[in-house]
């Protein structure tokens, strides 16, 4: 095959070529493309550099012609040498994601996914964190992966979803707070400031979503949706962090966590028998608690 070097670039990054990949196509005699190189090819062309789409290199009869090619494409080549014209940076699957998606929803698309809402997605969001949580908790890497992806998913659907809307947003704009909260919750890392020794770290993010929330009470922003226990366990930690009352602690024979979890479920078999739903019961003692909690950060921020 007469083609001297080949230049992989990126399907998901048109245009992004690193300085080798540049000089192979700007000082080649003749530039091929395969077919998945088609994103650059017009990026390239609009340009001004010429490039002849070939869909088998094997045809080829200028000496000396640089090829562009995905990294699969240039797979069946292992004999020529090769630049790499865009290294994918980690994460980069994420833009296939957004571009599968946007399919998806758009005309000519799936019209299940085109007819969905944020109300009609939601339990969606709980049923695959749920999955998620279960594989986590089973040690299962590979239904951890699936499952993380499900609930990927739902982040660019709800995302998706959101572009359309007025005012709307988009799985940028999502990204795009992200980073700016995980930069500002972490001075430690990212402005060299303050500890760095987790109970430090822990105060520091309390002081920080308080400037933030300007939350008069740590009750405001703990999911209420969530099951009671850890609901109950949220409001404990940030009422303790916070210097504000905390119910008195039961007692405890536990000696262990599977102890524990014993005790709690023996528990709530002995509620079913007198008929009592144990989680209910708990969140109507957690929802009471939480009253008062208001009441005391409302009390003290008056006076």
């Amino acid at each position: 095959m007469p083609v001297a070097l080949l230049v992989t670039v990126s399907p998901r990054l048109p245009g992004l070529l690193a300085p080798a990949g540049w000089r192979a196509v700007t000082t080649a005699p003749a530039v091929l493309a395969l077919p998945g190189a088609a994103a650059t090819t017009a990026a390239l062309r609009a340009e001004g550099i010429a490039v002849t789409d070939v869909p088998d290199p094997g045809a080829v009869t200028v000496p000396g012609a640089v090829l562009l090619a995905t990294p699969e494409e240039a797979a069946g080549w292992p004999e020529v040498p090769r630049v790499a014209g865009a290294p994918e940076p980690p994460g980069v699957r994420l833009l296939d994601v957004v571009t599968v998606m946007d399919r998806l929803r758009s005309p000519g698309g799936c019209p299940w996914d085109a007819e969905q809402t944020h109300a009609s997605l939601r339990g969606y969001l709980l049923e695959e964190a749920h999955e998620a949580y279960d594989a986590i908790v089973d040690e299962d890497p590979v239904a951890m992966r699936e499952e993380l992806g499900d609930v990927l998913l739902q982040v660019a659907f709800h995302a998706r979803v959101a572009a359309e809307g007025e005012p709307g947003f988009d799985v940028d704009d999502v990204a795009g707070d992200l980073v700016d909260k995980l930069v500002r919750r972490h001075p430690h890392v990212f402005a060299d400031a303050g500890p760095r020794d987790v109970a430090a770290v822990e105060r520091g993010w309390d002081e920080i979503k308080k400037t933030e929330k300007q939350r008069r009470s740590p009750t405001e922003g703990v999911s209420r949706s969530q099951p009671a226990t850890s609901w109950a366990a949220a409001l404990a930690g940030r009422a303790e962090r916070a210097g504000l009352p905390t119910p008195p602690a039961g007692e405890l024979a536990a000696r262990d966590a599977d102890e524990l979890g014993q005790l709690l479920l023996g528990l709530v078999v002995a509620a079913r028998r007198r008929g009592w739903d144990a989680e209910d019961a708990l969140r109507t003692a957690v929802r009471r608690y939480a009253d008062e909690l208001d009441a005391a950060a409302n009390a003290r921020a008056d006076g």
